[in-house]
């Protein structure tokens, strides 16, 4: 086999071009690599605030929950007032009219 200056330079040349490929492969890995992790951040955190959100939600359908079986509760009571409010205006209205 003889020396052949261009065919080494032309296996230089392709050494030096499949090293560059290999480097910005490996730079566009790593980039790739960060941004599935910042990604994975950011989705993380919108489950956390997801999680709040749906426990707030039910505390507030439970206060509500409450507040309805309080109303239930009181209604009789309410009305039974407002029976005796109404006897009493009316017996004012009657004792004005005599």
């Amino acid at each position: 086999m003889t020396y052949n200056p261009d065919r080494l330079s032309r296996i230089e040349a392709i050494v030096e071009s499949n090293s560059r490929t290999i480097q910005a492969m490996l730079e566009q890995s790593v980039t790739d690599r960060l941004q599935h992790e910042e990604r994975m951040r950011v989705a993380e955190e919108r489950m956390a605030r997801l999680e709040e959100v749906a426990a707030r939600l039910t505390n507030v359908e439970e206060g509500m929950a409450r507040w309805l079986t309080a109303i239930d509760d009181t209604q009789p009571t309410i009305l039974r007032l407002l029976n005796g409010i109404e006897r009493k205006v009316d017996l004012l209205l009657e004792s004005d009219r005599e």
